[in-house]
């Protein structure tokens, strides 16, 4: 961001230089950028910085924290609600935290265990909604990474898609970072289980969320259909934007 540039200002080019980089991307993989989505995760910035993100075009957020989310969505309401805009669940999800979410967003990106499905079924059971949900795979076996592991997604899923409450729509994955040989290895990963499940059961599955701010070109070139930006599209200091 210049010294003569407002954050309104930059949210604009930022976001016009994002599309660019997607637009880019696909192309390189031959695919079409309009079947890529854009989440702009605002779990650093406040109130206003996302005012500014609407004024730009974004049109979903993400959030990792209930608590953040509801506030979010209470100083937020009039312009999301004027714009038509959405948040989505991207973190880990306590049980107890469930009530705060269901209901209220548009995608839940994080369900990492049977138990957890279970729970946000009946509870959006109970809301009288469908939440739609995201499986979250740790497809790179980092022990510091929540979610199933490849083989216990696939032997869920039948399970889970009789489950009332909830429509799975997909997966989710986050690669090990700083690693680019490592990052396209797991989001690979992540569109090779995809397609073993879709043959398995015939749910579609069109939802790949997988890309962040360091590695969301090499997302797209391994099929991501939905890139989760943080840095990359708030921070005026983020350096790494151009590079690959």
């Amino acid at each position: 961001m210049t010294t003569t540039e407002s954050y309104e200002q930059f949210s604009v080019r930022r976001r016009e230089e994002i599309l660019e980089r997607i637009c880019n991307a696909a192309q390189r993989a031959g695919r079409d950028p309009q079947d890529i989505s854009l989440v702009a995760v605002s779990k650093t910035v406040g109130a206003d910085q996302v005012r500014a993100a609407l004024q730009a075009g974004w049109r979903h957020f993400a959030e990792n924290r209930p608590q953040e989310l509801k506030k979010k969505l209470s100083e937020l309401s009039d312009e999301l609600a004027a714009a038509q805009a959405s948040f989505d669940m991207i973190g880990n999800l306590q049980t107890n935290k469930i009530n705060l979410v269901v209901g209220k967003v548009r995608l839940i990106h994080s369900i990492s265990s049977e138990h957890l499905a279970q729970a946000v079924a009946l509870r959006s059971q109970v809301h009288e909604v469908v939440s739609r949900v995201l499986l979250e795979v740790n497809v790179s076996g980092e022990e510091s990474k929540s979610g199933f592991t490849p083989q216990e997604a696939f032997d869920a899923l039948p399970r889970l898609m009789e489950l009332e409450g909830i429509s799975v729509e997909g997966l989710m994955t986050m690669a090990p970072a700083h690693n680019p040989d490592a990052a396209r290895r797991t989001f690979s990963g992540l569109r090779e289980l995809a397609e073993r499940m879709r043959d398995a059961t015939g749910l579609e599955l069109a939802t790949l969320s997988c890309g962040m701010s360091d590695d969301f070109e090499i997302a797209i070139e391994e099929g991501s259909t939905l890139v989760r930006l943080g840095r990359v599209a708030f921070d005026p200091g983020y350096q790494s934007l151009g590079k690959q």
